[in-house]
C-alpha cells in the first residue's frame, strides 16, 4: 500500500474504527506512532483525536489485513442465543468476552432472543419472525413481514412442525455480510449450519464452526420416549434440519466441539473424518460461580439444574430415587427450571407423593443460581447424554460435591472430583446419594477437588485460547487454497 493512501484500522480492543493515512514506508516498521505519538508497548490502543497511524506493510496482502499473529476480528454467528436457556448464549456471552479480554475484536450475529454481551462487543441483530417467542407464540407480529420468500418458507416450515431458524438465520447472516466489507479474519458458526454458511465460506471468509454434540441423540431420546407413532413423526418433522447440518458440517473444513465424546458421537453420526475435528472445552464463568462465604450448607438438599421435561435430561430417574430415600431419611430436591404445566414430571412428582419434597424455582439470575448451589448439599446431574455438561462445571465452581452418570462426555468434565453413576439407573443414584448423605468429609473432599478442577483446566480464557489456535490453523489453511 502506497504512502498517504486510505486504509480501514481498528485498536485492538475494537472501541474505534478510522480511516487513516498510512504513512509507512519501511518494511521493516512496526505499529509505533499515532497522530504523532508514540504507542505504548502493550495495552489497547485508543484512536480517539488521531489522524494517521504507522502500519507495518506486511500487515497487508491484497489490501486485507494479514493478522499473523496479531489480534484478530473475529465473528461469532448464533442463530439464537438466548442467555438465560440453553447453551447457545451462554457459549457466545462468555467465549466473545474471553477473546476480546485476549485482545481480538469480536463481532456477533445473531437472531432472536437476542444474546447479552459485554461492552465493547458489538451485537448485529439478525431479525427473523421470532416465531417461538412465548409472548407471540406462533404468531406473526407484522403481517407485512410475509411478503419475503425466506419468511414465507420460515413461517410454512413453521406451520408444519419443523424449526427452520437455522435454515432461515444463515441466509440473512449472509445477506448481512454481503452489504459490505467487513475485514473479518475469521467466521465461526455455533452450531447453525446452515447452507447459507456455505455462501459465506464461498465469499472468501476462513470459516468455523462450533458444534457442541450430536443433536441426533435428542431426537432418537425424544422418538424413544413418544407415546404414539403421531408423535413420533411429530418429533422427526421438528428434527428435520439435521439433513441440513450435516450435509453443511461436511464441508466445514475446521470443527471444534467441546469434548472427545462429542468428537467421537458427531463423527459417526455426522460421517466426518476424526482429523476435522478439534477438541476445545467450555469454560466455566467463574466470576458467577465460586464458593460463597457465609452461607450456611443444608444437611440433605439436592440441586439439579434441568430442562425438565426433556427425557434427554434424566430428571425422572432422580425423583424415582429420591422417592426411596424418603423411606428412608429426609430429602429435599432443588430443580433449576420449571416443569411444563400437567406435562411428564409435574404427574410424576404427583404420583410419587413428592409434593413436599421438590422445588421448582423456574427461570433465576446466575447469582442467585450460586446462591442456591452454596445452600445445596450436593449436586446431581442425572444427564442420560451430554455433550459437555455445563451444570456440573457450574457445581464444581462453586465447591458443591457432585453425583453424575457418566452419560456422554459427563466423566470428561466430572474426572476424579465427583461420583460417576450409570445413566437411567435410580437404584445406583440413590446409593450414590445416601453415601454423600452420610459422609461429610467426603462431600468436602469432592467438592475441593471440583473447584481445583475447574480452575486448573475449565475456565473461558483456556477456552478462548484454544479457540484462537483453531482459528490461526484455518487461517492458514485458507490462504494456502
Amino acid at each position: 500500500m502506497p504512502p498517504g493512501s486510505l486504509q480501514s484500522f481498528s485498536c485492538t480492543r475494537g472501541f474505534h474504527r478510522r480511516s487513516v493515512h498510512c504513512v509507512c514506508e519501511c518494511p521493516d516498521a512496526a505499529l509505533t506512532s499515532c497522530g504523532g505519538r508514540p504507542l505504548p508497548a502493550n495495552g489497547p490502543l485508543n484512536l480517539d483525536g488521531c489522524g494517521e497511524i504507522v502500519l507495518k506493510p506486511a500487515d497487508l496482502k491484497n489490501g486485507q489485513r494479514n493478522p499473523g499473529k496479531s489480534s484478530l476480528r473475529v465473528c461469532l454467528l448464533t442463530y439464537r442465543g438466548n442467555p438465560t436457556c440453553g447453551g447457545q448464549g451462554v457459549y457466545v456471552k462468555y467465549l466473545s468476552r474471553a477473546l476480546r479480554e485476549l485482545g481480538h475484536e469480536v463481532d456477533v450475529l445473531s437472531g432472536p432472543p437476542y444474546p447479552e454481551l459485554d461492552e465493547g462487543i458489538a451485537l448485529h441483530k439478525i431479525p427473523g419472525l421470532d416465531l417461538y417467542n412465548p409472548e407471540h407464540l406462533f404468531k406473526v407480529t407484522n403481517i407485512r413481514d410475509l411478503s419475503s420468500p425466506l419468511n414465507q418458507f420460515e413461517f410454512l416450515s413453521m406451520c408444519s412442525g419443523g424449526f427452520p431458524e437455522p435454515f432461515t438465520f444463515g441466509f440473512r447472516a449472509h445477506r448481512h455480510l454481503r452489504r459490505g466489507r467487513n475485514g473479518y479474519d475469521i467466521i465461526h458458526d455455533n452450531q447453525s449450519l446452515s447452507y447459507g454458511l456455505l455462501d459465506i465460506a464461498a465469499g472468501g471468509y476462513p470459516t468455523v464452526a462450533t458444534i457442541h454434540h450430536p443433536i441426533t441423540v435428542d431426537r432418537d431420546t425424544e422418538v424413544d420416549a413418544a407415546g404414539s407413532w403421531l408423535r413420533r413423526m411429530k418429533v422427526r418433522r421438528w428434527y428435520a434440519f439435521l439433513a441440513m447440518q450435516k450435509r453443511v458440517s461436511r464441508r466445514i473444513p475446521k470443527i471444534i466441539t467441546v469434548s472427545e465424546c462429542s468428537k467421537r458421537d458427531i463423527g459417526r453420526e455426522f460421517r466426518l473424518p476424526a482429523e476435522r475435528f478439534r477438541v476445545v472445552p467450555n469454560g466455566i464463568n467463574t466470576d458467577c460461580f465460586y464458593p460463597l462465604s457465609g452461607v450456611k450448607r443444608a444437611d440433605h438438599q439436592i440441586l439439579v439444574t434441568n430442562s425438565a421435561d426433556t427425557p434427554l435430561k434424566g430428571l425422572r430417574y432422580l425423583l424415582e430415587a429420591v422417592a426411596e430415600i424418603r423411606r428412608e431419611r429426609a430429602v429435599c430436591v432443588v430443580v433449576i427450571g420449571k416443569p411444563k404445566e400437567n406435562g411428564v414430571i409435574e404427574r410424576l412428582v404427583s404420583e410419587l407423593s413428592l409434593g413436599d419434597a421438590v422445588r421448582f424455582t423456574g427461570r433465576i439470575a446466575d447469582r442467585e443460581f450460586a446462591r442456591y448451589y452454596a445452600e445445596a448439599t450436593m449436586a446431581v446431574i442425572p444427564s442420560l447424554y451430554e455433550g459437555f455438561g455445563m451444570p456440573a462445571g457450574e457445581a464444581m465452581a462453586c465447591g458443591v460435591p457432585v453425583i453424575s452418570t457418566s452419560g456422554g462426555a459427563l466423566p470428561e468434565v466430572v474426572g476424579d472430583a465427583g461420583i460417576l453413576v450409570p445413566p437411567a439407573d435410580k437404584s445406583a443414584l440413590k446409593e450414590a446419594i445416601l453415601a454423600l448423605l452420610n459422609d461429610p468429609e467426603r462431600r468436602r473432599r469432592l467438592g475441593e477437588a471440583g473447584l481445583a478442577r475447574v480452575k486448573s483446566s475449565l475456565t473461558w480464557r483456556h477456552a478462548a485460547q484454544k479457540t484462537v489456535e483453531v482459528y490461526r490453523e484455518a487461517m492458514d489453511a485458507h490462504r494456502r487454497l
